[in-house]
């Protein structure tokens, strides 16, 4: 699902005036993306010249109790929630709590990165700008899937153990583990927590009555979106992501609507201003202009790409930045199993569109939608969204399928190879992800994570020393490759691992793991 959002974030995606979008028009572009592709439900919010013109609920919240989705409905808004924790550290830069370049060891002493130098000198504005100098992902698997106990504490430590793939402030690779150190920061400058500084200091204010920041922070209200996955054409119920601890909820944990979303948008496009007669201020103008100013450059080009023709792509504080059809376009999309979002946001336009979807892939009907609404706002040259989203779900389809069926067909060919399970059976330990146990049960052998319950499975002889794990977790495709070094003995000694489908989700970044035998 990341694998999706990570497209969409680095994507443009025909020239241009701006015209009304009506809801007769949103209504009817609904009703041919559900009825074209397997999907449960979809709330849109849109803003234009700083009025909100259309908040509806379509589909099912969810397919085992038959709930419809309505204007309300909250849903799961996933990475959306980054310019949430970015906007929270503005605040407390306003209150002169911080400041954008304060080093993250003064508010966070025990903080260490993979090198000293990175360490004395990550600022926390290197937590939110994706340049760190880590991989794509990296230490996801801490938190994907959930029920890991992993805590805040342990994330803040876990970065020493890994290791860079591009020099410090170089390469943009997203990340979320950051976000949560920010999320510390808050914590730790505020005195609240990330999720009640959220709430208290953001939520309340902008009247968003119905929004939390955390899953298990919604008490009373039953009107919430579940998520689905897609099996054979059919859409499944799945179980909602929560993540107790660890401090999540900065990368990813907010749950709202489209009516609260709507006020957060028109909030934004008043740089940092609210109210009936915007007189009030959330954030001043000064640091919302820094959440909206290139901070890491993603791409360029002088004669533009894509279908927008855009000539520059960059992250801000929480937000992604890039022209599309002569425009500057403020975006970003979220994913968790089973919900996907976008938030997009034409200041030029005074214009903003809020999609919230509780399927995956769900037609990408977060980008199919997001961007019809859009064309019609700009007056871009007409192009089929939906068949673009047809064929790169059939294509991604069938590239995964192929190289997944191909590893499944050769283990039915090894099932016969004679092993030695003692040679594999034992203790192993990756500096921060912990311990795992490789282990026998009624003949088959077995992979258990001792810190993320749910990555358990059984481990499938492939070739050579490699084998592959079937996990018993299922909401979303993860199987994994864990090939062993054996030493002169024939006994395993360490373990490396990465993902089978080449579309799997960045989040389960397996291939980061260094997992050593614990010798007794």
């Amino acid at each position: 699902m990341n694998k999706i959002i990570l497209f969409l974030l680095i994507t443009p995606f025909a020239s241009f005036s701006q015209s009304k979008v009506s809801s007769e028009f949103i209504d009817s572009i609904v009703n041919v993306s559900m009825n074209k592709f397997p999907q449960a439900g979809v709330a849109i919010g849109v803003v234009q010249d700083g009025k909100i013109t259309h908040l509806k609920g379509y589909g099912i919240a969810s397919k085992n109790s038959e709930t419809s989705v309505d204007e309300n409905t909250l849903f799961a808004i996933a990475s959306n929630s980054k310019a949430f924790t970015a906007t929270a550290l503005g605040i407390l830069v306003d209150q002169g709590r911080i400041n954008w370049e304060d080093k993250v060891i003064d508010h966070i002493p025990e903080f260490r990165m993979y090198d000293s130098y990175v360490t004395a000198n990550f600022t926390i504005l290197d937590l939110l700008t994706h340049r760190s100098g880590l991989g794509l992902g990296a230490g996801d698997l801490m938190f994907f899937p959930d029920g890991a106990d992993f805590t805040i504490d342990d994330i803040i430590a876990s970065f020493q153990y890994q290791t860079p793939v591009s020099d410090f402030r170089t390469k943009y690779d997203y990340d979320n583990l950051l976000y949560m150190v920010a999320g510390e920061v808050v914590n730790r400058a505020s005195g609240k927590s990330w999720d009640n500084f959220v709430q208290d200091e953001i939520m309340a204010k902008l009247g968003m009555n119905s929004s939390v920041g955390l899953y298990q922070n919604i008490s009373d209200n039953l009107n919430v979106a579940f998520p689905h996955k897609t099996e054979n054409n059919e859409i499944v119920e799945i179980g909602a992501y929560s993540n107790i601890d660890g401090g999540f909820g900065a990368a990813g944990g907010i749950y709202s609507n489209i009516t609260d979303m709507s006020k957060w948008v028109q909030m934004h496009l008043n740089n940092g201003l609210y109210g009936d007669s915007l007189n009030d201020t959330l954030i001043s103008k000064s640091n919302h202009k820094e959440l909206w100013k290139v901070h890491t450059n993603i791409n360029s080009d002088p004669y533009g790409w894509g279908v927008y023709k855009s000539h520059y792509l960059g992250y801000g504080l929480g937000f992604l930045l890039q022209d599309q059809g002569g425009y500057s376009v403020i975006n970003h999309s979220g994913g968790l199993p089973g919900m996907l979002s976008m938030v997009t946001m034409i200041p030029e336009l005074n214009a903003g569109i809020i999609v919230l979807t509780n399927s995956a892939p769900g037609g990408l009907s977060l980008v199919t939608l997001t961007n019809e609404i859009k064309d019609e706002i700009i007056g871009a040259e007409e192009f089929d969204w939906l068949v673009w989203a047809e064929k790169r779900l059939a294509h991604s389809a069938s590239e995964a399928d192929s190289v997944v069926n191909a590893v499944w067909e050769q283990v039915e060919k090894s099932k016969k190879t004679k092993l030695d399970f003692n040679n594999y059976i034992g203790r192993y330990k990756d500096n921060w992800f912990g311990e795992v146990v490789v282990y026998e049960k009624d003949g088959v052998l077995w992979f258990k994570s001792l810190r993320s319950p749910k990555l358990e499975g059984k481990m499938k002889f492939y070739k050579a020393n490699t084998f592959a794990i079937a996990w018993e977790y299922q909401d979303m495709d993860c199987d994994a490759f864990i090939s062993f070094q054996l030493d002169e003995n024939g006994n395993g000694t360490s373990a490396s691992m990465k993902g089978i489908s080449p579309a799997i989700d960045f989040s389960f970044d397996f291939q980061d793991l260094d997992l050593i035998k614990i010798i007794d």
